[in-house]
């Protein structure tokens, strides 16, 4: 095991150096001032999401926004933030942030190419992503089937093993209980879901977890009242360490500003998903009169998960450690439980349920779309088999350790994200005309071809 984390550690130092950061950001900024902005329209992005639109698909505009706010809001925005923190400094903050504002771009244009090039299947069924736009758009199938072999192993990864892991470390910090307790009922309970298709369950948790999210960002809103006095300066070490490397405070001598950039963008992608094409697969279901609509809808997951979410993790986690200088800020996991220890009685409780909720959506959501990458590969005959390998990766993540865990996580996320940045670069002047016809020439409501 020593060995195999060696090997994925080192390979995720190469594939998240600069040639990977110059990618990412680059997309992100390329389509972000060839799109005029549409970061701008987040207003109007909000008010679609929560309007019934009557055009075609399988699910509502907000229903696939929930759905994937639902996959991505999870360990990334609590864990992940504190894990950056702890490997790259506080200005691993600034870059995660950083990364979801210019990544709200990229997500609306993953968002309407999957509108774009979807399919109806012979039962009605609206199957699309970036497979899609590679086949249909670039007429590059081998890249399509590339980006399901990495999406179905990168599900592993950020939906699958790091989720169980996150809750389990969490669970047996706060609580003492066994990490193998902790993967059993996880893997008992997706398997209901996964195996059985105890659908109610995933109805219930799809319906908590946006007041979880609430709750969690008033714990947030309530830390950062207790940490006023030192709020201020921990937004100056956050923006300033980010260009200088050296924190000046915080203990943080060692960070440097690639390590800041590396650690930030690579938990900004992975909380936010925005360049890795996973949240288009549920968007091109989404019921919508034209792409443009549903492209909008979808950058307001990059808002609300990176933007918000991370943003007051960030700050919670570095005005905790000035404020409280004691507190062990080697461990991600170790960090979080210790900040929000600072609400009286019911912190550890929001953070532990918060988590958990997240968690088990993540890995539900998550699992569809590896599903729908394996039959783009295989067809239907290959589901069930990859449901099983699921529960039981499930369990794996649970007992396995943490850096072992996060670097295959990375990985399989760069791995992923490089054939559907080379659909949505290739594919941009399509995003352009669309937005154009639509959303520049004041045609939002009309009809698409």
């Amino acid at each position: 095991m020593t060995a195999i984390n060696d090997f994925f550690g080192l390979l995720s130092s190469w594939m998240w150096g600069w040639p990977m950061i110059i990618l990412l950001l680059g997309t992100h900024l390329y389509l972000t001032i060839r799109l005029r902005f549409p970061q701008r329209k987040v207003l109007t992005a909000i008010r679609l999401s929560v309007t019934r639109d009557k055009g075609h698909g399988d699910v509502s505009q907000f229903g696939a926004l929930v759905t994937s706010l639902a996959a991505t809001i999870g360990t990334g925005n609590i864990i992940g933030v504190a894990t950056a923190v702890t490997l790259g400094g506080p200005g691993a903050v600034f870059w995660c942030w950083l990364t979801g504002v210019l990544g709200m771009a990229t997500k609306y244009t993953e968002g309407l190419l999957a509108v774009k090039y979807r399919v109806k299947t012979a039962n009605g069924e609206m199957l699309g992503g970036p497979m899609y736009a590679l086949e249909r758009g670039l007429k590059m199938r081998w890249l399509g089937v590339l980006f399901c072999i990495f999406t179905a192993l990168a599900a592993f990864g950020i939906g699958n093993l790091v989720q169980a892991n996150s809750i389990s470390m969490l669970m047996v910090e706060t609580y003492s209980v066994p990490s193998w307790v902790t993967g059993l009922v996880i893997a008992a309970v997706s398997a209901l879901v996964i195996l059985f298709g105890v659908k109610g369950v995933a109805r219930v948790c799809s319906a908590f977890v946006p007041f979880m999210a609430i709750f969690y960002i008033l714990g947030c809103l309530y830390i950062l009242y207790v940490n006023s006095a030192y709020l201020w300066d921990a937004a100056c070490l956050i923006v300033g360490s980010a260009f200088t490397g050296n924190a000046a405070g915080g203990g943080f001598l060692g960070a440097t500003v690639m390590m800041a950039a590396r650690f930030g963008i690579a938990r900004g992608l992975f909380s936010n998903e925005s360049g890795m094409g996973s949240a288009p697969i549920i968007a091109a279901a989404a019921r919508t009169r034209n792409p443009v609509r549903q492209a909008l809808v979808s950058s307001t997951s990059t808002f609300w998960d990176t933007v918000v979410i991370c943003a007051l993790t960030g700050l919670v986690l570095v005005s905790s450690i000035l404020a409280h200088p004691d507190i062990d800020h080697t461990q991600g996991a170790a960090l979080t439980h210790a900040a929000f220890a600072k609400i009286p009685l019911v912190g550890s409780p929001i953070l532990i349920v918060g988590l958990l909720t997240f968690v088990f959506s993540t890995i539900l959501g998550w699992s569809y779309y590896g599903e729908k990458s394996i039959e783009y590969l295989g067809g239907k005959r290959l589901i069930r088999p990859y449901r099983l390998a699921w529960v039981i990766a499930v369990y794996i993540g649970a007992v396995v350790n943490l850096t072992f865990v996060w670097n295959f996580a990375d990985v399989m996320n760069a791995l992923m994200a490089i054939p559907n940045l080379i659909a949505v670069l290739l594919l941009s002047g399509v995003a352009a005309r669309e937005t154009r016809k639509y959303l520049w020439e004041g045609r939002l409501d009309e009809a698409g071809e």
